[in-house]
């Protein structure tokens, strides 16, 4: 029973590890065509012939690139950790009901759960850091 159950976490966690990946991420820009400081309002907007391939025109410029690339992978980065922290925690669980009463494989449940709480906590404070890092780097 123990081992089918195990086995069941495995192919779980293994399934769910691949295909997160294979999410499609839903990525949304504002584009600004055009920035009228004129008051003209959309029709002049649309009429002044803003070169949209030129950065400066769009607004978008390299720091913001660099910036929203970094966001992107931390969060994609911390969902995986989450995920499989979460899961962790789940295999720490089963392994602690199923320890039947056996000391070794009670701390080994509890390290597991503890292991993967520690796992959640870093991943927490490295959103932090990062996102005051790059406040203070884009100022």
């Amino acid at each position: 029973m123990i081992k089918r159950i195990k086995q069941m976490l495995t192919t779980l966690s293994l399934s769910t590890l691949f295909l997160i990946p294979a999410l499609p991420l839903a990525t949304v820009h504002a584009q600004v065509d055009c920035i009228s400081g004129s008051g003209g309002g959309i029709k002049e907007c649309l009429t002044s012939g803003a070169d949209k391939t030129d950065p400066s025109a769009t607004g978008i410029n390299a720091s913001t690139k660099v910036d929203s690339t970094i966001r992107l992978v931390i969060n994609i980065f911390s969902l995986i950790v989450g995920v499989v922290a979460v899961i962790m925690i789940i295999v720490g669980g089963l392994k602690y009901i199923t320890s039947g009463g056996d000391s070794g494989n009670i701390t080994g449940a509890k390290n597991t759960i503890l292991y993967a709480i520690i796992g959640l906590v870093v991943v927490a404070l490295a959103q932090i850091v990062v996102k005051f890092v790059l406040q203070k780097a884009t100022q």
